[in-house]
C-alpha cells in the first residue's frame, strides 16, 4: 500500500543503516562506530550545555564550530559548511551540485547510499566498476560527466588513492564539482585539503562520527571554495536553517579542541587494524589494504552469509552485502583488541582452525 506516495519515491530503495541490536548484547563491529568514548573535553562540554540554553535556538551559522574546524585545518572560515552528520552534508551536495542534465559518476562499490540520493533528487547516474582488485579506475572518472563522488578510503573496501589520483580527478573534470567522501580519512589517507587552493571545484566532505567518536551527536562538515559553501547554505537555508544542536555544537568545538586525545584514540585504531589484518591473513583469509577503521575480508570456500550468521550466532555482528563481487566478503570494524581477539577466536572456529 503507497497510497498518497509522491512518485519519486514509490518505487525507491532506501539506504539500510547498520542493525543497532536491541535484543542483547553484542560485540558490535557492523557499523564503524568508534571503540572508544569521546574526549573528555568533548563529554565537559556536552554536560555544560544541558541546561537552561536548550530552551534557545542554536546559531543557524555555527560560527565557533566553523571557526574552530578552520584554525584546525588551516582554511577560512567562509570555507566550512557544517551539517547534522555527513550524510546530511553528501545530500545537500547532491542538491547543490548535480542535476538531471548530466550524469553523475561514483563507484559500483561504494558507499550505497549514494545511489539512494540520486534517486531521491533525480539525479542520472552511472555506477563505474572497480578494477577486479577494488581499486578505483581513476581515468574512467575523468571527462563527459555531470560530477563525481568518491569516498576516499573508499567504502566497503578500504582501499585509498593517493593524492595524486584526487588532483587527476579535479584536474580533469574543471567544469563539474569533485566531491571527496573523507569519512575514514584520519586513519592513515592523505586528505585531498591540500588541493583546494587550485582546485575551485573540489569539496571535502568529513564527519566526526568515527575518528572523533562522536556518531550519536551527528555532526559532518565540508570544507571547500567559498563559492561551493556558499551554493551548500543555500541548500540549507532553504531546507532547515537549524541543522545542528546546541550539544552537538559544543561537543563537536570541545572534540576538536582535545587534539592529544584524538591523536591517540586513531593511532590505538591503527594499530589494531594492522595487527588485525596480520593474524587473519596468517589464517587463510584475503584481506583488502585498508586505510579505515575496519577490513573488508572474505575466506575461500565459506560465504560471506555463513560466516555473518556464524558470527552472529557467537555475539558478533559485522556487515554484509548480498550483492555481486562483493557477496563474499564481510566487513569489520576496528574494536577494541580485546574485541578483535573475540573476533580471530570465532572466526578461526568458523574455519575449522580451532
Amino acid at each position: 500500500m503507497k497510497e498518497f506516495w509522491s512518485s519519486r519515491i514509490r518505487d525507491m530503495v532506501p539506504y539500510t543503516p547498520g542493525e543497532q541490536p536491541k535484543d542483547r548484547k553484542f560485540i558490535k563491529l557492523n557499523t564503524n562506530e568508534n571503540p572508544y568514548p569521546p574526549s573528555p573535553g568533548a563529554l565537559a562540554a556536552i554536560r555544560e550545555l544541558a541546561g537552561e540554553s536548550l530552551r534557545l535556538y542554536p546559531d543557524p551559522e555555527a560560527g565557533k564550530l566553523r571557526g574552530a574546524l578552520a584554525r584546525f585545518h588551516g582554511v577560512r572560515e567562509d570555507q566550512v559548511f557544517v551539517g547534522n552528520g555527513s550524510d546530511e552534508v553528501l545530500g545537500f551536495c547532491f542538491q547543490a551540485f548535480f542535476g538531471p542534465e548530466r550524469a553523475i559518476r561514483f563507484p559500483d562499490i561504494s558507499y550505497s547510499f549514494y545511489p539512494v540520493y540520486a534517486g531521491l533528487f533525480d539525479v542520472p547516474y552511472e555506477e563505474v566498476p572497480l578494477n577486479g582488485d577494488f581499486s578505483v579506475p581513476v581515468e574512467e572518472f575523468i571527462g563527459n560527466n555531470g560530477g563525481v563522488i568518491l569516498p576516499n578510503p573508499n567504502a566497503p573496501t578500504g582501499i585509498a588513492l593517493p593524492l595524486s589520483d584526487i588532483e587527476r580527478l579535479a584536474a580533469g573534470n574543471p567544469d563539474a564539482a569533485v566531491i571527496i567522501d573523507e569519512a575514514y580519512v584520519d586513519f592513515g589517507t592523505d586528505s585531498a585539503l591540500s588541493l583546494l587552493d587550485r582546485y575551485p571545484n573540489l569539496l571535502v566532505v568529513r564527519t566526526m562520527s568515527k575518528s572523533r567518536s562522536l556518531a550519536g551527536m551527528r555532526v559532518g562538515y565540508a570544507i571547500g571554495s567559498a563559492n561551493l559553501i556558499a551554493a551548500l547554505n543555500c541548500v540549507k537555508n532553504s531546507f532547515n536553517s537549524y541543522t545542528l544542536d546546541r550539544v552537538a555544537l559544543a561537543a563537536a568545538e570541545g572534540s576538536v579542541a582535545d587534539n592529544d586525545y584524538f591523536e591517540e584514540t586513531r593511532s590505538r585504531i591503527m594499530a589494531t587494524r594492522e595487527r588485525t589484518a596480520e593474524r587473519l591473513t596468517a589464517m587463510g583469509f584475503q584481506v583488502c589494504p585498508s586505510r579505515a577503521n575496519f577490513l573488508f575480508v572474505s575466506y575461500p570456500g565459506v560465504s560471506g552469509k555463513e560466516l555473518l550468521d556464524g558470527l552472529r550466532e557467537k555475539g558478533i555482528l559485522v556487515r554484509w552485502w548480498g550483492r555481486p563481487r562483493i557477496s563474499d566478503h564481510l566487513r569489520i570494524t576496528i574494536g577494541t583488541d580485546g574485541e578483535m581477539d573475540a573476533l580471530i577466536a570465532a572466526l578461526a572456529q568458523l574455519t575449522g582452525q580451532s
